[in-house]
């Protein structure tokens, strides 16, 4: 069977760059063995399935190479992103159904945003005993001099978990060496998607934190531009290092081996100076219709 894949490369940064996700619409053909086989024979880090909804105007599903995923955010931003091109998205505020529930889309300016939840921050060491900064600094191939003075990894939850790692400056981003066994170990037990590291210092001006993630867990060694992890990380941010901001812009892809720039815009949604709420976004560009089969 030949399935037309849509490539829609999200969060690009200017015109370039930016995170490539598959997007396969009409999806209710497919049974979840097919659909995880089509992003198998994809091979990007995730691919969006499209179909109707009872709940929300459309229902996504996202699958990795190896297992399915409750939210993806560059994949979400890539649909809808290709929905607008197709005119098949008829107001600036709709919404996608997933297998955690409904969640708000926002179309501004050219943009996609998707609505996230209320932090829950995790000191290490709460949840899961033995794992603790040593072990995951050690998993990175890092020491506590790398880390922002006063600071430590904790997992932050606004739909998925990720580990935040607050590092000094851009070199010990570019120090880091995943063992990706011990991450993945590591992501299993706390059931994360996987680690979020980064500095406050960025390649352009204006930014608020560069950015590198790492996900065995799902098959995904670096990824480009991660809009479910850009979130934890803007709350981060504002909730630990105190940056009073109400939009954050997170780089990614800039350090990875094959760069490819990607920029996150992260809005939060405060009552009485907490956050009770996000939309993280960016623009997303049409690369190519690809066909695969299964």
């Amino acid at each position: 069977m030949e399935i037309a894949v849509q490539i829609v490369n999200a969060f690009v940064d200017g015109e370039r760059g930016g995170n490539p996700a598959g997007v396969v619409l009409d999806a209710e053909r497919f049974s979840r063995e097919q659909k995880q086989a089509i992003a198998a024979r994809v091979g990007l880090s995730e691919t969006a399935f499209v179909s109707p909804s009872q709940a929300a105007d459309f229902k996504l599903e996202f699958f990795t190479p190896s297992r399915q995923i409750a939210h993806c955010g560059h994949a979400t931003i890539a649909t809808f992103g290709y929905l607008q091109q197709l005119r098949r998205v008829a107001r600036a505020d709709t919404s996608k159904e997933t297998i955690d529930g409904t969640r708000a889309i926002r179309l501004h300016d050219g943009m996609a945003f998707m609505e996230q939840l209320a932090p829950r921050h995790t000191e290490l060491g709460e949840a899961t005993p033995g794992i603790d900064t040593e072990r995951v600094l050690v998993s990175l191939g890092l020491s506590r001099d790398d880390l922002i003075a006063g600071q430590a990894p904790a997992v932050v939850h606004t739909g998925n978990a990720f580990l935040i790692v607050p590092l000094k400056n851009e070199a010990a981003l570019l120090r880091a060496q995943p063992r990706m066994d011990m991450i993945e170990t590591i992501s299993e037990q706390l059931d994360l998607i996987g680690y979020y590291l980064f500095s406050t210092e960025t390649r352009r001006a204006g930014r608020h934190a560069g950015t590198r993630m790492f996900a065995p867990r799902y098959g995904i060694a670096e990824e480009a531009a991660t809009g479910m992890a850009a979130g934890p990380l803007a709350c981060f941010l504002h909730d630990r290092l105190k940056i009073d901001a109400d939009t954050l812009l997170i780089e990614q892809g800039y350090l990875m081996p094959q760069a490819s720039p990607s920029v996150i815009t992260v809005k939060l949604n405060k009552a009485d100076g907490r956050i009770a709420g996000l939309m993280a976004g960016g623009r997303a560009a049409v690369m190519e219709n690809r066909v695969v089969q299964i």
